[in-house]
């Protein structure tokens, strides 16, 4: 691919993020950086934010020579701006799913173990935890300094999870080495060791120093929260309307399951009709195996059959179905190397106790996960290195353009009639219906907007906020008390997925309009451009 200067700014900037982001590089397939872990010192932050100063500088002196360059440079501006206004706040996150207290651990989730190289470089980044966890540390403690504590709510979250990761983890995940020389046994155990103290020590600087510095307060206001989300969304959104039309779209998905649950009994209530399903044993599986092996089963299935709708290639046709070693009750995916030696994979953390999984409820999901959904999104993207610079093949993802896909694409199955069973169908509405409901609590609570009168009238408060999320989400006690503390301490990022999967059926519905419109070549352009900001995406769609 011939680079115009715009594209040869792109290459540098994803050239120096590696250098930033390690794990992330090396997950990429840029094996030079497979034994190296992150520094979260605010220095390096700083030194990123420059990073940005200067290419945004550069960028701005830069005319586009074809469309996507005007796509690039788009997407460059719209993400290293709303970067730049993050880090000027001065918050460092700190919460329970997406910060380096999780990031650091789940670092050796997806690395390679065949090898006796792979156990090498395990071992070199397993001594470097203690320094990722100090400069970590550091920049809290400074961040702390400056008036920039965290909520005592998530402080508290990652006491446990730090704690749970010095019970046994590291220790654990070495055993797994096979044959290894003596002398590689020994740096792995010796890294173990200091990995677990690490994260030992690093609970008890939460428990004993940030925890008395934190604050009581969850949400964090319109001005702070409009932010979030443009960095979530990568558009500005009417906060105010999207939190009315949340509540109407609760309204609308909630209907819908009451005519469901008609069908699958006449005289069920929702509740009723879920029971109905869950004591089904057609629809049951038990243990992490069968639910590993069903869920490998129906993505297989389902990529033969979407091939008809979509172009799904070799390699990009294999997702593999994971059991994930933490147990905090998330389904994630994660993408291939660049060179798809590394498939895409979901994976499932079930939490500890649970035994019995109801396909009625996760059949949408695995469609979320793989394909449609994040892995033909994802692997379409990084096929198409003729077309797209590295920085927007494997470094550029915005969560409404991502998830708002993975969305979208569960309702496309639902309307391509994969999803007809009466089960299967209120298992994707009882999803949508959690999405919608955190559309309302996220935006709501952060931003002190008035609860409907059901629920009392008055602003969001915690209480309010989980009596509501538990009258809506149709999840065990442990996944409910996990997405409560999320939403909390991740504003902005729930919504990206209802408000996502709006804005791409609003730019599906335009397109409609054109005449010869073709979805599979809507589908194909869509997803072969990758991912950016919203805003973006309508402009380059165009």
């Amino acid at each position: 691919m011939s680079q115009s200067p715009i594209d040869a700014l792109a290459e540098q900037y994803a050239t120096r993020l590696a250098d930033f982001h390690p794990v992330v590089a090396s997950e990429l397939g840029l094996i030079e950086y497979a034994d190296q872990m992150p520094d979260y010192s605010q220095e390096t932050a700083d030194a990123l934010d420059a990073v940005h100063a200067d290419i945004l500088t550069r960028l701005a002196d830069l005319e586009p020579e074809n469309s996507t360059d005007h796509t690039t440079k788009a997407a460059l501006l719209e993400r290293l701006t709303v970067d730049r206004q993050l880090h000027a706040t001065g918050i460092v996150e700190l919460n329970n799913i997406a910060s380096p207290v999780q990031d650091i651990r789940s670092t050796f989730d997806l690395m390679p173990t065949a090898a006796v190289q792979d156990w090498e470089n395990i071992a070199v980044r397993l001594a470097q935890v203690g320094d990722s966890l100090s400069s970590y540390q550091h920049r809290l403690a400074a961040a702390a300094a400056q008036g920039h504590s965290p909520a005592a709510r998530q402080v508290d979250a990652c006491i446990v999870q730090a704690q749970a990761a010095a019970d046994g983890f590291f220790t654990e995940f070495v055993r797994l080495a096979p044959n290894v020389p003596s002398s590689l046994r020994t740096a792995l155990e010796r890294g173990a060791t200091a990995a677990a103290q690490a994260y030992a020590d690093f609970a008890q600087y939460l428990a004993d120093d940030l925890y008395g510095q934190a604050h009581n307060k969850d949400a964090v206001g319109q001005n702070y929260y409009q932010l979030a989300s443009q960095q979530f969304l990568g558009t500005h959104i009417d906060l105010a309307e999207t939190y009315q039309w949340g509540l109407a779209e609760l309204d609308r998905i909630t209907a819908e399951q009451a005519a469901v649950a008609e069908r699958i009994q006449p005289g069920a209530s929702i509740d009723k009709a879920r029971a109905l399903l869950s004591a089904d044993p057609q629809r049951q599986l038990h243990g992490t195996q069968a639910l590993q092996t069903w869920m490998q089963e129906l993505s297989d299935s389902t990529i033969e059959d979407m091939k008809q709708h979509f172009h799904i290639p070799s390699p990009m046709d294999k997702v593999e179905a994971m059991i994930a070693p933490t147990q905090d009750g998330g389904i994630y995916y994660t993408g291939p190397s660049e060179n798809f030696t590394r498939p895409g994979r979901m994976w499932w953390s079930v939490p500890e106790g649970e035994d019995t999984f109801t396909t009625w409820q996760q059949t949408t999901t695995v469609f979320h996960e793989g394909v449609p959904g994040h892995h033909l999104q994802i692997a379409t993207t990084m096929m198409n290195a003729e077309h797209l610079n590295t920085w927007r093949r494997n470094w550029l993802w915005v969560s409404g353009h991502g998830e708002g896909w993975a969305l979208y694409a569960e309702d496309l199955m639902q309307e391509l009639g994969y999803l007809n069973d009466p089960g299967d169908y209120l298992g994707m509405l009882d999803a949508q219906r959690m999405r919608a409901a955190r559309v309302v609590f996220d935006i709501g609570f952060h931003c002190g907007f008035l609860a409907p009168q059901v629920w009392g009238g008055h602003v969001w408060d915690v209480e309010t906020g989980y009596r509501f999320l538990q009258a809506h989400l149709n999840e065990t006690p442990q996944v409910l008390d996990f997405e409560f503390t999320r939403y909390l301490g991740w504003p902005g990022q729930a919504p990206s997925y209802a408000v996502g999967k709006r804005i791409w059926q609003t730019i599906r519905a335009e397109d409609e309009k054109q005449p010869g419109f073709d979805l599979k070549t809507f589908h194909t352009r869509a997803l072969e451009i990758g991912s950016m900001g919203l805003d973006t995406l309508q402009k380059a769609l165009r």
